[in-house]
């Protein structure tokens, strides 16, 4: 958990209209710290992280241990495991990402089961803006991997055309489509493109273009070679028992020339006689 020093703060606005606090059937029960608001409102610059205090009152006769989550909003808890003693109030801060504008609630649940919720809105400010980058592009196998980042402040589905060029030519062209994603503001991707049919036996560059609606655009390419490693191997490993054979062979041949060669051997039996 960040501390205030290093958390973005900015303007949370209350919701004026009252409301019962979110109580669960035991008797405690989940309100925003500070009284006076039913509900979470949180506005900001996107990519700023915004911080508020949600409290869990217990006004029993024994303690209550809750768990804290969140549904539809990046939220994070100092602590997501709280427990309260009897007729306390514990404060709980926590923060979340202004990415776009979402509603979600922040949940509580006790050790049985029951649960109270306080809904939560977030509204991003500022222009808006569409940009995004397309990163770390690589050929991997029989597939093309690279990410995907929103740099702007709106959501984008992006387009997505591929181009490759080889030694002799293209190789691979397939037009701008839509990618079945949704991108938020500040979110990275990581996506791969498959290439089933790509060469066996070439060198290649690789040129990824995306495009989003507000002029977003940008491209990024890589280069990879393509060797079949195996053939290769097996190519290697038959002139190498050719080679092999061939010596042998040699070896064989210069033996028996060499035997050839060799004078006959005269042997003299000696009888021990003297003449």
């Amino acid at each position: 958990m960040p501390s205030a020093a290093r958390v973005l703060l900015v303007s949370l606005l209350l919701v004026m209209t009252a409301a019962p606090a979110a109580s669960a059937a035991d008797g405690w029960s989940l309100v925003p710290s500070g009284g006076g608001r039913p509900s979470f409102y949180a506005e900001g610059a996107p990519g700023a992280v915004l911080q508020d205090t949600v409290s869990v009152v217990n006004r029993t006769g024994r303690a209550v241990t809750v768990r804290l989550s969140g549904t539809g909003i990046p939220v994070t808890f100092a602590a997501g495991r709280v427990r309260v003693p009897a007729r306390t109030r514990a404060d709980v801060p926590f923060t979340v990402s202004a990415r776009d504008d979402r509603a979600g609630e922040i949940v509580a649940r006790d050790q049985d089961g029951r649960k109270a919720t306080v809904p939560v809105r977030l509204r991003v400010g500022g222009p808006a803006l569409s940009a995004l980058t397309v990163e770390h592009v690589a050929m991997s196998g029989h597939s093309i991997t690279y990410d995907l980042v929103n740099r702007g402040t709106t959501t984008l589905v992006p387009r997505l055309a591929v181009h490759a060029d080889g030694v002799f030519g293209p190789v691979l062209d397939r037009p701008s489509r839509t990618l079945p994603i949704r991108l938020a503001p500040g979110r990275r991707l990581q996506l791969t493109e498959p290439w089933p049919d790509r060469p066996a036996l070439d060198t290649v560059d690789v040129r990824l273009t995306v495009t989003a609606a507000g002029g977003a655009h940008d491209s990024a390419g890589a280069s990879a070679r393509f060797v079949p490693w195996g053939a290769v191997a097996g190519i290697a490993g038959a002139v190498a028992a050719g080679g092999a054979l061939l010596l042998v062979r040699r070896r064989r041949r210069r033996t028996t020339d060499d035997e050839a060669l060799e004078p006959p051997r005269t042997e003299v039996e000696l009888t021990g006689a003297v003449t």
